[in-house]
């Protein structure tokens, strides 16, 4: 009784306390396009500056792959006014950090100071959209950069290439059937012209978000930002594609062999909804549902009980146009992957034929109050999303909604979605094998 009586106590704080910490923002275009995201937190001396720009390896030309991560490097390089090398010493000496990162739909810079450095941010980032130095030698040198990160990361790494072997089966016709991080072969036969024009299509104003958040003036962070940003002219229009995949009707089978590993892995791959889609929240309760910590349904089923796997996971890839849903494991002992596969069809069957318990249900709403809170729990996360609600899901203020669109799922709509996506034959069944040796 004491246990039920903590349970409810507990939602019941956690609730009111979600309720109560609205994030406050306002947002509005300068003249070039460029939007802009303010959030006023004064509780803390801190401030984060970052923009994100629409453009991520689904812009990129097939025959010229890994522009968009490229320049999450090459954008550091320096500027007219930022020497090549500075750029870190310069966040370094106003007491901040600074970092990227690129996705299929985007590419995202930002800075965290302490807010007595905010013009600084605004200053760099202003610099890396303005005046950026697209060079031979910042060209050459981030090339050998790139190529370490793909032998360290991909092809030097166990299981490095799952994420690329995957995404070349589930799509044939959209740009997301290349990894982010791209050929090789296509950086390096690139011309300086390539990036060039790649910077003046992609790096323009009315392609970006630039996001504040933390401790600032509201009146003197607009006119910084007027100042910095109001001058650079806007771009031309970007025309995107609209690159529909037909559906997958027969199951896909494909063996991708890694030389880094001793033990196989099965990968079961489903094409699902943009992440703006109500169907996609419903896709990342399932995948929780599944195999979101040890007290999950395959964790507990097939390395606990059964003790048939090394591993299991359950992972939702989010994007903009389409998503996708992996699930598999790594068998251990004298189990095989077909047996992993035939326990985890098993699970998936059980959903699209029962509702999940009470019990299980209200675990999986407490997960995601629990991820919610963690989500906005700092400046540099509540920039973040902010940015992404925005950019990528055309609504700023589900920083502040998101949450009741999964408390809105019903077990019902668990069963139903994971009926109309989880089919055998709407998917990829990736066999991940070690790499045959040469017995001669």
């Amino acid at each position: 009784m004491k246990k039920h009586l903590f349970s409810a106590l507990t939602m019941l704080f956690s609730i009111s306390a979600i309720s109560a910490q609205e994030v406050v923002f306002e947002e509005y275009d300068l003249d070039n396009g460029l939007h802009v995201i303010l959030h006023q937190d004064n509780a803390a001396p801190v401030v984060t500056t970052s923009v994100m720009y629409h453009v991520g390896s689904k812009d990129e030309d097939p025959n010229k792959t890994g522009f968009a991560h490229f320049f999450e490097h090459l954008l550091f390089e320096g500027t007219k006014n930022i020497e090549r090398g500075e750029w870190d010493q310069i966040t370094a000496a106003n007491g901040g950090r600074n970092n990227a990162n690129t996705f299929l739909d985007r590419t995202y810079y930002y800075e965290v100071f302490p807010s007595n450095s905010l013009e600084v941010g605004l200053w760099l980032e202003s610099e890396r959209l303005m005046h950026p130095i697209i060079g031979q030698v910042g060209v050459d040198t981030q090339k050998e950069v790139v190529q370490e990160e793909r032998r360290l990361r991909v092809d030097n790494s166990p299981y490095g290439a799952f994420f690329n072997e995957i995404l070349k089966n589930l799509y044939t016709e959209h740009p997301y059937r290349w990894g982010v991080i791209g050929s090789l072969e296509h950086l390096a036969s690139a011309t300086l012209d390539d990036f060039k024009k790649f910077n003046q299509t992609y790096y323009v104003p009315n392609n970006g978000v630039l996001v504040v958040a933390g401790d600032f003036d509201t009146a003197k962070t607009k006119k910084m930002i007027e100042d910095y940003f109001g001058p650079i002219p806007r771009g031309a229009e970007i025309k995107r594609p609209n690159i529909k995949e037909a559906p997958i009707t027969e199951t896909k089978f494909a063996k991708y062999y890694d030389p880094n590993i001793q033990i196989p892995a099965i990968l079961l791959a489903y094409r699902t909804p943009g992440q703006g889609q109500r169907d996609a929240y419903v896709i990342n309760m399932i995948s929780t549902y599944l195999s979101d910590g040890e007290s999950s349904k395959l964790y507990k089923k097939l390395v606990d009980e059964k003790k048939m796997a090394l591993q299991v996971l359950s992972v939702p890839i989010d994007a903009e146009d389409y998503s996708s849903y992996i699930v598999g494991g790594l068998p251990v002992g004298d189990n095989s992957i077909q047996d992993i596969k035939k326990e985890i069809d098993e699970e998936i069957l059980k959903l699209q034929m029962e509702l999940i318990s009470e019990k299980d249900y209200q675990k999986l709403q407490n997960k995601f109050e629990n991820q919610f809170v963690n989500a906005n729990s700092s400046v540099e996360g509540i920039a973040n999303s902010l940015a992404e609600n925005y950019m990528l899901k055309d609504d700023t203020n589900l920083i502040n909604t998101e949450i009741d669109i999964y408390r809105s799922i019903t077990r019902e709509e668990i069963m139903e979605v994971a009926k109309k996506y989880l089919k055998v034959n709407q998917r990829v069944e990736l066999e991940y094998l070690p790499e045959q040796k040469d017995a001669n």
